[in-house]
């Protein structure tokens, strides 16, 4: 077995011809921009880019296959250069069965299989050439034909607040909307992690992934896992998923929950914390606020202990979080070091020492450990670290 970084929740911005895909991202996330970013600049092993139903990405990808670009693996998914990429498409529910827009991730072993769904999906979406678009049918009817084109099923940051799995106002239990034998992982989000997700029994029985949720080029690879695979692949990675014939998760790294933006309860007109369970602002006196992952997974407890040990979750500060870590110093680092990855696992200290101050060689390390100190984010604000 050989181990690899996956990183599964990535959007596109644009296309090439210049139309927006995620309106929200930024516009150099074109389809070449990722590949070439988590390959050379990242050393992202596997990517999930999770646009791919739009038909023009699906062009692109034809022709890239076409040159040689890319290639389409045996096993699932193409491969550019050292880079996996899986085939994804993120998707918004309302159906009669949750009171609020629940997301989605679905993925696909092959583009035919890509193509074949984003003709179903163009009859049920408003727009089939842009992101997280609301699709008109039951998530039981989704995961259905998801498996019926042999796919992945995936609920998406399921604690944010808003559009998910138990955001605020939304659902109680999983149950609710969907075929719990028909959910292949669920996706944690940046506010929480493996302890507090498991306060929910529901969730025991399924894989959790950490995922960038990335909407522009510097994010990609902001959270996700260490996998243990024989190749990257599709068919590999549904394995691991279900810890299969010695396919794993070994690790999941992501963010100190502290760091999400919506960690914590904040009010949504000035971004203050309430005090003591306040249900009024003593700072603005407004009587809104966008409740946090943390109280959320309160009010969901059940106090049942997950018995099966899941894999370590570092807290692992991404570098352009690090204080005094500028763009200018990052490139340094990477033309000395390389990847991304490679810098956050395997540099000693020592080596960084020689390119950069000893304040910052001693963050790069702590975040790599999971030793900063952190102020909690909320209401969309992201935390800040404070120290070590």
């Amino acid at each position: 077995m050989n181990s690899y970084f996956a990183d599964l929740h990535i959007h596109i911005g644009q296309t090439n011809s210049g139309k927006p895909v995620k309106i929200t991202a930024s516009r150099s996330l074109t389809l070449e921009n990722i590949l070439i970013e988590a390959s050379e600049h990242k050393g992202i092993d596997i990517v999930g880019i999770i646009d791919c139903h739009v038909p023009e990405i699906i062009l692109t990808l034809e022709k890239l296959l076409e040159d040689g670009s890319c290639v389409e693996l045996e096993g699932g998914g193409i491969r550019f250069q050292q880079t996996t990429l899986i085939l994804g498409c993120e998707l918004e529910i309302y159906d009669e069965s949750c009171k609020g827009p629940i997301h989605v991730l679905v993925y696909f072993p092959t583009l035919q299989k890509m193509k074949e769904f984003s003709i179903w999906l163009s009859k049920r979406v408003t727009n089939n050439t842009l992101s997280s678009q609301r699709i008109y049918e039951s998530g039981k009817t989704l995961q259905s034909v998801v498996k019926e084109l042999d796919g992945l099923f995936i609920p998406a940051h399921i604690f944010t607040p808003h559009k998910s799995l138990y955001g605020s106002g939304v659902s109680h239990s999983l149950t609710e909307v969907f075929n719990p034998d028909q959910i292949d992982a669920v996706e944690l989000g940046l506010s929480s992690d493996t302890i507090m997700a498991d306060q929910i029994a529901e969730l025991h029985r399924f894989a959790f992934l950490t995922n960038s949720d990335a909407h522009s080029l510097p994010k990609i690879g902001r959270e996700y896992q260490k996998l243990s695979l024989n190749d990257p692949n599709f068919l590999e990675l549904k394995k691991a998923l279900r810890n299969e014939n010695g396919r794993s998760i070994l690790a999941n790294y992501g963010l100190n929950p502290y760091l999400g933006k919506y960690y914590e309860t904040t009010c949504e007109k000035c971004g203050q914390k309430p005090e003591n369970g306040a249900i009024i602002c003593e700072s603005c006196g407004s009587e809104r606020f966008t409740k946090g992952v943390s109280k959320r997974l309160k009010e969901l407890s059940n106090g049942l202990k997950n018995n099966n040990p899941r894999p370590p979750y570092i807290h692992q500060v991404p570098l352009q979080f690090i204080p005094g870590l500028g763009p200018k110093t990052l490139e340094k680092l990477k033309d000395l070091f390389g990847t991304e990855m490679n810098i956050l696992h395997e540099v000693p200290e020592t080596a960084f020492q020689k390119v950069v101050s000893e304040k910052i060689a001693e963050y790069i390390v702590a975040a790599r450990e999971g030793r900063l100190k952190v102020d909690s984010g909320g209401g969309g604000t992201y935390g800040k670290i404070t120290g070590m």
